[in-house]
């Protein structure tokens, strides 16, 4: 399922598992953009500070964590070789249930359906705002129906800001995102890049009400060809918080102007060019 054989140009070979999920006894999980190597935690340097986000949730959502988990280390087993005992053990905790305001719901993708779950959830963000949405991603490689979802928003005017890489970690993805520079400011979007260094977040936060915090980029791969997760939150405590952290990296910002978009290198602008015809690989 991750490297059938298939022709050389197909986009199967870009199937792989791209989820971050820590579960703990059942009873607490982590969740975001955080993988288990040392530049994450800015223990070492290679693009610049790296700006990385998570959540940990508690209580009886974390079983959907712990699902996940296990669909993934069964993922080559055929379904009469797992042993349902084996996979009962971990799900027997039961967290009492605790007053808590809003939602909290975790949610996988996956490349082997036909539900794109990851790009319908940043959609239905959008195409429900009344006020703003503010994203941060490292990669913006959008296809046309994410593209005029986020015009869209702006143009009837929800205030849309996207925070991007100041210093990339690849060079042709970061071509690509400023293809779509000039289209987005049309329609009234705020684009920033961050100067310290790299952003590797995965948060979109809207209207001080919903939020979603993951591993899901604004990307082909991530959107089509990964295994992916994240959370989706409403009307939790922790809105706010996840809202001050997008605006405190706000401040440590550049933004795009048409006059930026102007002044970009030249071989940046044709290596963004004429990687479009590819973009679905990258």
């Amino acid at each position: 399922m991750f490297a059938p054989a298939k022709p050389f140009v197909s986009t199967h070979y870009n199937y792989r598992d791209h989820r971050k999920i820590l579960v703990i006894d059942g009873h607490t999980a982590f969740n975001g953009g955080v993988n288990l190597a040392d530049e994450y935690i800015n223990e070492i340097d290679r693009f610049g500070h790296w700006k990385d986000t998570a959540v940990m949730i508690k209580g009886s959502a974390v079983k959907s964590f712990t699902l996940m988990f296990l669909q993934m280390w069964n993922m080559d087993l055929k379904p009469t070789d797992i042993d349902d005992a084996d996979i009962k053990k971990y799900l027997e905790y039961n967290p009492q249930p605790k007053e808590a305001e809003g939602f909290v719901i975790p949610y996988g993708d996956c490349p082997l359906d036909d539900d794109k779950l990851g790009e319908r959830v940043y959609m239905d963000i959008f195409n429900r705002a009344h006020k703003y949405v503010h994203v941060m991603t490292p990669y913006l490689i959008l296809d046309g129906e994410l593209e005029t979802a986020i015009k869209f928003a702006a143009e009837r005017g929800v205030e849309v800001s996207i925070i991007l890489p100041g210093i990339p970690d690849k060079k042709s993805a970061y071509s690509l995102a400023k293809t779509h520079y000039k289209s987005l400011l049309e329609s009234g979007v705020n684009i920033f890049e961050y100067t310290p260094g790299f952003v590797h977040a995965k948060v979109c936060v809207s209207d001080d009400i919903n939020a979603v915090v993951g591993t899901i980029n604004f990307d082909y791969r991530s959107l089509y060809h990964h295994f992916e997760c994240a959370t989706y939150m409403s009307g939790v405590g922790c809105i706010d918080e996840i809202e001050r952290d997008f605006q405190e990296t706000v401040k440590k910002c550049r933004k795009v102007t048409f006059e930026t978009v102007k002044e970009e290198k030249l071989m940046v602008k044709l290596q963004g060019i004429m990687l479009k015809a590819v973009a679905p690989l990258l």
